[in-house]
């Protein structure tokens, strides 16, 4: 950051700030993660400065499918970029097997839109898992494109197992016959069950779409059901347990595949971020190393351990558990006294611990207070910590609830906690050269 140090002090005094907030905390939002420093150079490379509207193909007329020999760009001076965008989508068909993949969606939402669009039209009803029961807000939220184009019907989980009945989903299918039913979460900590979903959209004729974005990690490694077998179109995004760059992909079957690139560019995007997209590339490359499986498999692990640590302190958790990389701690209702999630967040960031607040199912605060708190394990597990190191942050979590009131306490806390973290080194040689 030598550049930025010299030539803007404010920003490079914010940005050190952020890597060493980064490297001196305990990062335990489910959504986020530290990318390797191959995923950095790429993004912060040259491939930034060069627009590339279309695709490294076209489509042809003769036979109605990819032609990597035909131009597809609508500028010139494209034909490295073409390489580099190339190699992202080659190997995210290796990981996922899929039969086409789209790599520009500059994010997540993005990729739903695009998606939605390529199969269904707008006032058509989607079947979507409902926000305060761990969906997402382009799942259906009214201040949400889905939302405010879309008729949404939600789905939510059973109130006693607090996990999906895919019985009572079948019946709503039934009643409201869908054009299209989503599933995949941000907030729901169990194993989805993606051929089941299959069966109810066949039987009322819906499309189905999976979201993917917090589980992309766990199917590329073969460790939770893959979506692809199933869903006519898969979203995800490319960070998270996939640990690559902030963005989004689609993964689809062939015949929707012109779909899909059309609502991509010029449907709902310009230029790509050919950046982000190499460094999309750089993170499917270490996805397809055997290691990756070795890590994210130890995110599952590291997420069970730290459930059981965390039910061990006295915490009750949404469905009980975890069969992925997040779990949810049900703080309680006002009534019962406890802190809200909007004050367990501010809490556990006195003391260095960074986690979100989150509804829980049939909250009865608002959204923006919430009664829970949502943790992951991707981060953590990315800087080598396994199942000791769980059951530390289960303690300090705990220490935390029992005096979310006392600022001095959690400072206390604060200094255990970079301790802590400093015997795991995150991007050493970035703060040895900002020191």
């Amino acid at each position: 950051m030598q550049y930025i140090k010299k030539s803007d002090p404010e920003l490079y005094q914010a940005m050190l700030r952020e890597l060493q907030r980064q490297t001196g905390n305990l990062e335990l939002i489910a959504s986020e993660n530290f990318v390797s420093r191959a995923v950095l150079e790429a993004a912060g490379s040259v491939l930034t400065n060069k627009y590339a509207e279309g695709y490294p193909y076209r489509w042809s007329k003769k036979t109605d499918k990819i032609n990597y020999d035909l131009y597809g760009r609508y500028y010139g001076g494209c034909e490295f970029i073409d390489e580099a965008e190339k190699l992202a989508i080659e190997r995210a068909k290796t990981i996922f097997k899929c039969e086409h993949a789209n790599v520009q969606p500059h994010s997540g939402s993005q990729a739903n839109m695009a998606a939605y669009f390529a199969l269904i039209k707008p006032g058509d009803t989607i079947l979507s898992l409902e926000l305060t029961h761990g969906g997402h807000l382009t799942h259906g939220h009214p201040l949400s494109f889905s939302g405010y184009l879309f008729n949404i019907v939600p789905y939510g989980v059973n109130r006693e197992t607090e996990k999906f009945d895919y019985d009572e989903i079948r019946r709503i299918a039934l009643e409201v016959k869908p054009q299209m039913i989503l599933t995949g979460a941000s907030a729901y900590p169990r194993a989805i069950n993606f051929a089941r979903f299959r069966e109810i959209a066949d039987e009322v004729k819906a499309k189905l779409v999976v979201d993917m974005a917090h589980i992309a990690g766990l199917i590329a490694a073969g460790l939770h059901q893959s979506p692809v077998p199933y869903a006519d179109i898969v979203t995800s995004t490319t960070h998270k347990t996939l640990r690559g760059p902030r963005g989004g992909l689609i993964l689809c079957k062939e015949e929707y595949a012109k779909d899909v690139d059309r609502w991509v560019f010029p449907g709902t995007q310009g230029g790509p971020l050919m950046h982000i997209i190499a460094a999309k590339a750089a993170a499917f490359q270490e996805a397809l190393q055997p290691e990756f499986k070795e890590y994210q498999n130890q995110i599952m692990i590291n997420a069970r351990t730290l459930a059981k640590a965390l039910r061990d302190e006295g915490f009750n958790l949404v469905s009980g558990g975890t069969d992925n990389h997040l779990m949810m701690i049900n703080l309680g209702t006002e009534e019962e006294g406890g802190p809200s999630g909007k004050k367990m967040e501010e809490s556990l960031d006195l003391a260095g611990i960074t986690a979100n607040k989150n509804t829980v199912p049939f909250d009865t605060r608002k959204p923006f207070v919430a009664s829970g708190i949502r943790l992951g394990t991707p981060a953590i597990t990315t800087r080598g910590m396994k199942e000791p190191e769980m059951i530390r942050i289960a303690n300090f979590i705990k220490r935390v609830f029992n005096d979310h009131e006392n600022d001095e306490k959690l400072a206390k806390i604060k200094e255990e906690v970079s301790t802590f973290c400093s015997k795991f080194p995150l991007y050493a040689d970035l703060l040895q050269e900002n020191r």
